[in-house]
């Protein structure tokens, strides 16, 4: 049995930064040992003025030193911290980035709101009895609200949306009592981005909805309904008979009445008008309340990695997949062409690892870029990689990280015309490890893409053979078919250039059907790194990657 594991989960929301310790000893046994909370808000002046000001900055260090010592305190040997929509504006971050790895080693993560959502349904999910799903995930922090709507353990849609409650409070100039006008100023504004982007909603009366974040649970003793699941709930209709015993009331009478921290009394108000607004917009009368966000998201995860079994690696890729696939079809790309390019992608992915030396867990990110390696032909098919690699940036891929999702989006630009050059913008803020890692995918991306650049798919698969200082690749075809290498020979040249191996292609008849054709190939292994059988003729073993970029 292996032994349990200290996790940390750090989460820099725009109201508050918290920290949670946890001691792992499965991938779903984790026990809580201690939390911590900072009252350092990241959303003043962020949602006004787009920057951190020097005293957010420097509490913001401090509340960072505080975690580090809960590194060594707890022998943490896992971690993760990431910051939310707060951070995600500031024009200042990197400033604020940079100071905190200064100051303690702790790398902060910029996550998307599609992430933040993703960590939040990870951890209601786990802490819901088997079998019971709820329809409606609502993550309300200070910056953003996002809103998942599910099926089964599936995503069906999901969404972000603008009204945080520190948005709110600093945008509205609200700081006491909040008066009828007011609420109704809030209700409209909040109402009109539901009506944009959401204007025929399910009717939800009858199913279940959760809500997550601070001002949820401090609400839910306000307004508490009938538990559900061992969970607390929140009944909106009690919440609108007491809504005014909140709003009258200035924020020291809400910190006397309610027994609340004064940066919670500031924003409580807001929060209920939010819920009982979205209440009433989707038509559910009560809200499960199970007390979990993105930090107890960021524990599975942790866990995940490293306790997790091959199974639930593989769901998680499967799911990675399956968005990539729906995006796909929304912006109507050619199916059959990503699918088969995402297979010869796989197999000369796995096949030249001597080569390239890469970690197995990147070959999913490779098959995610083959498959969405042609979204920008939506927009248009002149510069469609620049557009691509833009639309990817801003897609809601549910189970990338930001990091990720910026690798994948990195990989798209260059999977057809010039390869990776210092001046692009993007592919300029990488650190050196993830230079190397797009310029490495993409050379394999890209003779992927040769090999099926008609959209035939007479290619059924590719054999390697590595010599000293040469690749050989043999080109499995249709033998009804033309053989069209001109493409890949062509792209091979960035093969070339990275890894300073001679690649030599060579046609060979076959009469066997391309896996892709009338199937989707098996999965990759999973971000988390799920050891399987590839789609290739020959398996190789993969190379240590702990010296690139160094």
């Amino acid at each position: 049995m292996a032994a349990p594991i200290g996790l940390l989960a750090i989460d820099a929301g725009s109201n508050a930064i918290r920290a949670v310790v946890a001691c792992a000893s499965s991938a779903t046994e984790i026990r809580e040992i201690s939390a911590q909370r900072c009252p350092v808000r990241l959303g003043h002046y962020v949602f006004t003025q787009r920057r951190f000001d020097r005293l957010t900055l420097a509490r913001s260090a401090q509340a960072f030193r505080h975690f580090r010592g809960l590194l060594d305190r707890y022998d943490v040997r896992e971690y993760r911290a990431v910051a939310t929509s707060a951070v995600r504006e500031a024009v200042n971050r990197d400033t604020l980035i940079r100071r905190i790895y200064r100051q303690t080693g702790i790398r902060l993560e910029v996550i998307s709101a599609a992430e933040e959502a993703r960590l939040v349904r990870s951890a209601v999910l786990g802490s819901l009895p088997e079998g019971v799903s709820p329809q409606l995930i609502l993550d309300l922090g200070g910056g953003s609200l996002e809103i998942s709507l599910m099926r089964g353990h599936d995503v069906e849609r999901s969404l972000a949306l603008p009204v945080g409650t520190v948005r709110l409070m600093e945008t509205f100039g609200i700081s006491g009592p909040i008066t009828e006008d007011r609420m109704e100023v809030l209700q409209h504004h909040v109402l009109s981005m539901l009506r944009t982007i959401w204007p025929n909603p399910p009717h939800l009366s009858s199913a279940l909805a959760v809500a997550c974040g601070g001002n949820a649970e401090a609400l839910a003793r306000l307004a508490p309904a009938p538990r559900v699941c061992g969970k607390d709930a929140l009944n909106l209709e009690l919440l609108r008979e007491r809504l005014w015993a909140i709003l009258r009331l200035d924020v020291s009478g809400r910190i006397k009445a309610f027994g609340v921290r004064r940066d919670r009394a500031e924003v409580m108000g807001i929060a209920a008008i939010v819920f009982t607004t979205l209440g009433d917009w989707f038509k559910f009368p009560t809200l499960l309340v199970p007390g979990v966000g993105v930090r107890e998201g960021i524990l599975r995860d942790l866990a995940l990695e490293h306790f997790g079994t091959a199974e639930l690696r593989e769901y998680q890729a499967k799911a990675v997949l399956e968005q990539a696939r729906r995006l796909t079809e929304r912006l109507h790309c050619e199916q059959r062409h990503a699918e088969h390019v995402r297979y010869l992608a796989a197999s000369l992915f796995d096949q030249l690892a001597p080569v390239h030396g890469l970690p197995a867990e990147l070959r999913l990110l490779l098959e995610l870029a083959a498959l969405l390696h042609d979204v920008g032909l939506v927009i248009s098919t002149k510069s469609h990689h620049k557009h691509g690699e833009y639309l990817i940036r801003h897609a809601q891929i549910p189970g990338l990280s930001g990091a990720q999702q910026t690798l994948v989006a990195c990989l798209v630009r260059y999977h057809s015309k010039s390869g990776p050059e210092p001046h692009h913008k993007l592919y300029a803020s990488l650190g050196p490890r993830d230079r190397r890692i797009v310029r490495a995918l993409s050379s394999l991306l890209r003779i992927a893409v040769g090999l099926d650049a008609e959209g035939t798919r007479v290619v059924h698969q590719v054999e390697v053979r590595i010599g000293r200082k040469t690749v050989r690749l043999r080109v499995h075809a249709d033998p009804r078919a033309e053989v069209k290498l001109w493409a890949a020979r062509r792209k091979a040249k960035w093969f070339e250039k990275e890894f300073s191996y001679r690649i030599h292609f060579r046609s060979v008849r076959s009469a066997a059907e391309p896996a892709s054709t009338n199937q989707r190939t098996p999965y990759s292994r999973a971000i988390f790194g799920r050891e399987e059988e590839p789609a290739a003729v020959l398996t190789t073993p993969s190379v240590d990657w702990s010296q690139a970029g160094s």
